[in-house]
């Protein structure tokens, strides 16, 4: 097995459209969380831009995170998403262990 994976997912709603990211984080998260292998996906609202979101993902391995990123509750999500994202989501992947 590989290491854990830290991810934080920059997303950007179209304008006035935050709150259907939160409604599909909302179907989607008890999902994701039972997922094997997931330890965290938690969604957060970027404090003044209520279409600025940071979603905090932790997996167990990268296999695990190969494993989410084809389940099906994900092509279904990724497929509702252009209807209110202004475009694609930024991850941002992060090293393992915090630097000192």
């Amino acid at each position: 097995m590989s290491q854990p994976i830290r991810l934080h997912v920059l997303i950007t709603t179209l304008p006035g459209r935050g709150r259907d990211q939160i409604e599909a984080y909302e179907r989607l998260a008890p999902l994701v969380r039972a997922e094997d292998g997931c330890l965290q996906y938690d969604l957060h609202q970027v404090s003044g831009d209520p279409d600025r979101f940071v979603l905090v993902e932790h997996w167990s391995s990268r296999e695990a995170l190969a494993a989410h990123d084809v389940a099906p509750h994900m092509a279904e999500a990724d497929a509702a998403a252009p209807a209110f994202r202004a475009g694609p989501a930024q991850v941002v992947e992060l090293v393992a262990e915090p630097l000192a």
